[in-house]
């Protein structure tokens, strides 16, 4: 795309940062001075009654700067990059059509390229298929399956931990219905960002202040009742570990409570 042609889209901001480094802070503090709407881009926050241990904005935040894409979905139900790119770009051309400007904050990095980039036209899940990869798994472990991706894409293998079941069945899976590897499909790359992007990213000053800030949050967060809402969510009685609501904050009942 030209120079010419991009400065014809419409704008939107991108603000970027690890953990506990000061994103949302100053997304409040850029609403006050941009004509902007904040969209969130962090695969926590979607879910609903997980406020505490994913550090989702409180009530005064949420009042000064309203977040969109916030409590969208149970903690039973799945969530991909593919859904959140459809949302995202939804609600940008609803801020785009107000006159307003997109400022999409967040962590999640693989939802930022999604939307920069597109998404590889994969294959939608299959539950037989994936029933036959957790079966195998429950019999020879998750291992076994990790060799057997090894063999068939080892350059999936090679990112993919033999202890990530999510991402280890998906690769399998995609090898399974279509024929094809996940390394061959996602080299072939979906519709680019129809916006004029703007990326900003903060670095804190050194990895151990960030530490300290990350050590601050997680006792703010026990002394804000963490413990009682990890309860809560595992008295429910059908979240358990190996769903991404729960394995994106690290939760584990064993863990976390005494």
């Amino acid at each position: 795309m030209s120079d010419i042609s991009k400065a014809s889209l419409p704008k939107a901001i991108f603000l970027m940062g690890p953990t506990a480094s000061g994103k949302t802070a100053l997304a409040i503090e850029l609403r006050k001075i941009l004509p902007v709407e904040l969209i969130s881009v962090d695969s926590a926050l979607i879910y609903k009654g997980m406020d505490i241990g994913t550090a989702k904005p409180n009530a005064e935040e949420l009042l000064a700067a309203p977040h969109r894409l916030l409590d969208i979905r149970d903690p039973s139900q799945a969530y991909s990059a593919a859904d959140f790119r459809r949302d995202a770009l939804a609600e940008m051309a609803d801020i785009t059509a107000a006159g307003r400007i997109p400022l999409l904050v967040g962590g999640t990095m693989l939802y930022f390229k999604a939307l920069l980039e597109g998404l590889s036209p994969l294959p939608s899940a299959d539950p037989e298929v994936r029933a036959r990869i957790e079966q195998q798994a429950a019999e020879q472990g998750w291992e076994s399956l990790h060799r057997q991706l090894q063999e068939i894409d080892p350059v999936a293998a090679a990112r993919i931990h033999p202890n990530d079941p999510q991402r280890l069945s998906r690769a399998l899976e995609v090898f399974f219905i279509s024929g094809k590897t996940l390394t061959e499909l996602t080299q072939t790359s979906g519709d680019a960002l129809p916006y004029q992007v703007h990326q900003f990213a903060i670095a804190p000053a050194s990895r151990e202040l960030l530490h300290q800030r990350i050590e601050q949050r997680f006792h703010q967060m026990l002394a804000s009742g963490f413990e009682a809402e990890v309860r809560a969510l595992f008295a429910r009685g059908d979240l358990h570990t190996d769903l991404p609501s729960i394995r994106c904050v690290g939760l584990s009942p064993d863990v976390v409570l005494p």
